[in-house]
């Protein structure tokens, strides 16, 4: 009996005390020239351990429910305390009764300038400005919980999308790109402010419908799944016809372009060419891919 209590206890443990994330994080640095500085390996553990035994929310995550996602650091120069990098990350969620991972995130930043000193604490203030590093980090990990978030339920990302807005206007005090309206339309400034924008709510409705009612079903009906997703295409249309070419409909595309293309040219018959005309017009800077799509 004594045994079946620890096990228990041990179990409950387990569950109540997984973080959010399971992120895989890499430093690489052969651009640098120097890329066996121990600096790197240690930037890499540390971060790693960062972003993985931080509690980033008020709920409880099951360790089965832990979101894979992973954070690539590809640091062009060093020195001394200095990097100059981009970081490329990208998320994925359990599609319904299913072994396939559908990618929800995926987002390249290109202007990842921080210090760092080896062994330095990694702390995280909500509402304070601690580094470049730490706010860079902080704001695309909560994207990521808001997108997935927004993938399961309507809306359902709005705390993390209002917590990476507040990291994206308390970072605007330092000199880093990507934080002010000034530093260009496809910036984390930009995705945040269109992200929160009622002009592209049609983006995350699509969103969550794409996934629950369309990949969600796709076991238990082929049909109907894959006819929910040429709908979610629709609304998709109905943003880019206010705003046409938009930065948001880009981050889309880039999580989602290769997935909807193997879609669309397999499984059961919908109206595959209204949907080839949609992405053509919405993204078609992935019309290669169109092109490729076989019904």
């Amino acid at each position: 009996m004594r045994n079946i209590v620890i096990l228990f206890a041990f179990l409950l443990s387990t569950i109540t005390f997984a973080q959010e994330l399971n992120c895989t994080v890499s430093v690489i640095a052969q651009q640098t020239g120097n890329e066996n500085n121990v600096v790197f390996k240690t930037l890499e553990r540390q971060l790693t351990e960062f972003i993985n035994n931080t509690k980033w929310t008020n709920k409880t995550f099951s360790s089965q429910e832990r979101i894979n996602c992973s954070m690539v650091i590809n640091v062009s120069d060093y020195n001394n305390d200095l990097f100059a990098s981009s970081l490329q990350v990208s998320s994925s969620r359990p599609i319904f009764n299913s072994t396939y991972s559908s990618p929800v995130y995926n987002y390249n930043d290109k202007s990842f300038n921080f210090q760092y000193l080896e062994f330095q604490n990694l702390v995280y203030n909500p509402q304070q400005f601690e580094s470049n590093l730490i706010s860079v980090l902080t704001f695309h990990v909560y994207m990521i919980l808001a997108m997935d978030a927004d993938s399961f339920a309507l809306e359902g990302g709005n705390d993390y999308f209002k917590q990476a807005q507040t990291i994206a206007n308390y970072s605007q005090q330092l000199n880093g790109q990507g934080w002010k309206l000034e530093d260009g339309l496809q910036s984390r400034f930009a995705l945040i402010d269109n992200l929160m924008s009622p002009t592209f709510s049609g983006i995350r409705s699509a969103m969550y419908k794409y996934h629950i009612e369309g990949l969600d079903l796709m076991n238990e009906n082929a049909k109907n799944g894959k006819s929910q997703i040429v709908s979610a295409l629709d609304e998709l249309l109905k943003v880019h016809k206010r705003r046409p070419n938009s930065y948001l409909m880009r981050v889309f595309f880039d999580a989602k372009a290769n997935e909807i293309m193997d879609i669309l040219s397999g499984g059961p018959s919908v109206k595959i060419t209204d949907a080839i005309d949609i992405l053509n017009d919405i993204a078609p800077m992935h019309s290669q891919k169109w092109r490729n799509i076989k019904f």
